[in-house]
């Protein structure tokens, strides 16, 4: 089932979203939506013509179907099925010849993957790269903890070898949050072309990574802990660079 299996939705290129503005920003993002589902009591067929303009097939559904397929208790009554793109690094399109890219190795959360897709729309980064990814950005939980910005940043997936040879080939700078031989982030230059590169908060990033970094970046911690939510420190970095570039 397109909710439940990963399997599913890879095999079958296809995958659910579910309420009016995720279906919208997936619009906006140039899905292709092939059906849409509708509960009336909860969603009107008159709404339904001035979702989209291209012609698409419309189901009315019933309560116990709508119920089943649903993810939230609190959806408008709408899902569609939508053609899932590869989102593969060849085919992300770098307009901006200065490039500021999010990259996450290996998010396994749902939730934190959401937030880190809503920190690169906030600071409309050029790319998000999920390098050895657990997970397919498909996943209603994803969709769900992005608001949908799964589908407003530029996505792609690949092995950390593939990452790095892509951000590498395109002359990308590397900054990694690490802990090994590090200098405090605000103190490295990220207005040039720039990928800011995240771990897991339970094993930070892989060696390979650390190998190939332009430079290892650290945020100084002040409490008692030494990291924090990856989610949070992806924005506190992004944001940084953000600022640099205001400036240049």
């Amino acid at each position: 089932m397109l909710k439940e299996k990963s399997k599913t939705r890879k095999s079958s290129k296809q995958f659910l979203i579910e309420g009016q503005r995720e279906i919208k920003l997936a619009l906006k993002g140039n899905y292709e939506l092939e059906t849409l589902l509708f509960y009336p009591k909860l969603f009107s067929e008159e709404k339904l013509k001035n979702l989209t303009k291209k012609p698409l097939n419309i189901i009315q559904i019933s309560k116990e179907v709508y119920q089943k397929l649903a993810h939230r208790e609190t959806t408008e009554g709408l899902l569609a099925l939508a053609k899932a793109k590869p989102l593969v690094l060849n085919e992300l399109n770098l307009r901006n010849k200065n490039p500021l890219i999010l990259v996450a190795e290996a998010p396994e959360k749902p939730g934190n993957i959401g937030a880190l897709l809503r920190t690169a729309d906030a600071a409309n980064v050029d790319a998000v790269i999920i390098a050895n990814p657990k997970t397919d950005l498909y996943n209603p939980n994803i969709i769900r903890s992005s608001v949908g910005c799964v589908f407003t940043n530029q996505v792609a997936t690949g092995s950390t070898e593939e990452v790095i040879n892509y951000l590498k080939e395109n002359t990308i700078n590397i900054y990694c949050a690490a802990l090994q031989a590090s200098v405090d982030y605000h103190t490295q230059d990220y207005t040039k072309p720039t990928a800011i590169v995240v771990g897991t908060e339970a094993t930070g990033l892989s060696n390979d990574w650390l190998k190939h970094a332009t430079q290892n970046i650290i945020i100084p911690m002040q409490g008692v802990i030494d990291s924090m939510n990856v989610s949070v420190a992806a924005g506190i970095l992004i944001f940084e660079a953000k600022r640099q570039r205001q400036f240049n």
